[in-house]
């Protein structure tokens, strides 16, 4: 299972670490804000799911792997922004692989720690979503998992496989490449269709900001 996981950890981290890096390019940063950007994007999540179930110093952070992989994306991107850009929205398509990856890995670990099912659960989805707020954040956007079609959502479901192949006592690595799956084309599905959960709107009572 250390084997897949580490695999799956890997892969999300690169997913990310390229939708943070791209995200960094349209904001005309230079390359250590593109590199700032792109770690950020590709650990935060990870970060806080260790920092929560005591696993310190975090894995990102103890592992130089972690640092290697995300500057790797974050340099690749620098160079050959134009050949990034030329997938269909590569943000959204980055962000939702690692959101999927992000969500089965952190489940699991979590899982692995000796928490409920649940609680891996909602760990899984922290994991999942916590690079992409700090990515938003730095780069003074509306994170977004507050705004986009079903997000933490497609995460929830994709630990959700998870955490049920575990109280099945079913084998771990295929559940956790049917949760990522499961999660990216729940999340594809919502923006090629316009999924959503129902948005706040403006009224007329609302104060001036």
């Amino acid at each position: 299972m250390f084997s897949w996981f580490t695999i799956i950890d890997y892969a999300g981290t690169f997913a990310f670490a390229l939708s943070g890096a791209t995200v960094a390019m349209r904001r005309e940063l230079d390359l250590f804000g593109v590199l700032v950007v792109s770690f950020a994007a590709a650990t935060a999540g990870g970060i806080a799911r260790d920092v929560l179930i005591g696993a310190t110093p975090p894995v990102a952070l103890a592992n130089g792997h972690y640092l290697l992989i995300a500057s790797a994306a974050g340099i690749f991107t620098f160079i050959r922004a134009d050949l990034v850009e030329k997938l269909s929205n590569p943000v959204q398509v980055f962000d939702s692989v690692g959101l999927g990856l992000f969500a089965v890995a952190g489940t699991a670990k979590a899982l692995a720690a000796g928490l409920t099912p649940t609680s891996a659960v909602l760990l899984g989805i922290l994991s999942g979503i916590g690079g992409g707020i700090a990515r938003d954040v730095l780069t003074a956007r509306v994170p977004v998992v507050l705004k986009s079609d079903l997000y933490a959502s497609a995460a929830l479901v994709g630990g959700a496989v998870v955490a049920i192949a575990n109280v099945l006592a079913l084998p771990r690595a295929p559940a956790m490449f049917a949760g990522a799956a499961l999660c990216f084309v729940l999340r594809y599905m919502a923006i090629r269709y316009g999924w959503h959960l129902p948005v706040a709107r403006a009224t007329s009572n609302d104060p001036p900001d």
